[in-house]
């Protein structure tokens, strides 16, 4: 026990000491018999004080030890007791108390016994909602949790989700352009199963696989010195599940966050598992100028469709040009008019006619020779 605990409770004794000896002495008829008390009357309190604050002080001196050794018993045994018993059964007193003196105001009136009823009550109360609050601590606890996690889903909802990425985006590369521009905020997850497919790949015996593996390990270098404070790698993994794509959702759902992909399946199978997912597909579609039906576009046609008589041109952003009767001006530039647009979940394809021929002349005429020069081209 601290010297300043020790001086408080002797403080303590010496106070009660000194009120008992102040009440009690003075009704002795000995010390008012006394001719120095009879003359002086305010001695007697002033004496009385005294005497009771010194035996209050000879019995702390004599006390102190077997109280200080009970006092940490005591302590003991409630540091053993669990938190959660100690909150339980003090949420239960306080209710009981509260109940106890709601009704102890109307019982008081009672004649007789009203006086005791409400000591009574609160005792049995205060008792009976202890039992009761340990009794039922365990659904106290889940309570006192469930409100817990609202508040931290709070908290999480002022702050940005975590981004899983997938194969599929990863290989594909534009994410790395999306994170150079800082349009993505919040942490880029990359769990470990989706590392060791990529590493797979990059491994296989196939030519082409083996360079998509390689480029999606590079973009992932290169996504790391963009945004070395932001890319998180989780070694968690699901044996119990076979494919990557069941993997990463069920990641997806723990953690909380959203999944970056432009893999179709994975998206569909995402939203049927109320995941959220950001499609690189999606965006790049969103970003695409808008083409009307009507319009004219100047393009050169760079190889056969799959229909007879087709050829296929392409946007600077990539959108598939498919041109009636175009296979006869593969390598051309040509003048196409819009006949209709279709929307696909892959992305966006123009249907068009020729509308005419473009001669390095006219293309003179309307760009100029500098830029003629370079949109111009032949066989």
């Amino acid at each position: 026990m601290s010297g300043l605990a020790k001086k408080m409770i002797c403080l303590c004794f010496v106070l009660a000491g000194g009120i008992f000896g102040y009440t009690l002495i003075p009704g002795f008829n000995v010390l008012n018999n006394l001719e120095i008390f009879i003359q002086n009357k305010w001695l007697i309190p002033i004496i009385s004080l005294i005497i009771g604050g010194l035996f209050g002080f000879i019995l702390f001196i004599i006390s102190y030890e077997k109280l200080s050794h009970a006092g940490k018993k005591i302590i003991t045994y409630f540091l053993k007791i669990p938190a959660q018993k100690i909150l339980s059964g003090v949420i239960g007193l306080i209710v009981g108390l509260i109940i106890a003196n709601l009704l102890a105001y109307s019982l008081s009136f009672i004649p007789y016994i009203g006086n005791y009823l409400p000591i009574i009550l609160n005792i049995t109360l205060g008792l009976l909602g202890i039992n009761i609050g340990l009794q039922k601590r365990n659904e106290t606890v889940n309570f006192y949790k469930k409100n817990i996690e609202k508040l931290k889903k709070r908290d999480k909802s002022a702050h940005y989700q975590l981004k899983l990425l997938d194969t599929s985006v990863i290989i594909d590369g534009r994410i790395a352009d999306i994170c150079q521009t800082d349009f993505l905020e919040g942490k880029l997850v990359i769990p470990r199963f989706i590392l060791s497919e990529l590493q797979a790949i990059a491994d296989s015996s196939e030519p082409l696989k083996r360079n998509r593996g390689r480029r999606g390990l590079d973009i992932l270098n290169k996504i790391n010195k963009i945004q070395s404070n932001k890319i998180k790698i989780i070694n968690r993994d699901y044996p119990e599940l076979k494919t990557v794509d069941a993997k990463l959702i069920k990641l997806a759902k723990e953690l909380d966050a959203k999944v970056l992909t432009n893999d179709y399946n994975l998206n569909k199978l995402a939203q049927l598992e109320n995941v959220k997912v950001l499609n690189i597909n999606d965006l790049a579609n969103s970003l695409k100028s808008i083409i009307l039906p009507g319009e004219e576009l100047v393009t050169q046609i760079v190889k056969e469709g799959k229909e007879l008589g087709q050829g296929l041109a392409y946007l600077d952003d990539g959108t598939m040009i498919v041109i009636e009767d175009g296979i006869n001006s593969i390598g051309e530039k040509v003048k196409v008019t819009v006949t209709s647009i279709l929307q696909t979940p892959a992305g966006r394809m123009i249907f068009g006619r020729i509308k005419g021929r473009l001669t390095k002349k006219n293309l003179e005429k309307s760009y100029g020779k500098k830029k003629a020069s370079t949109n111009y081209s032949t066989k």
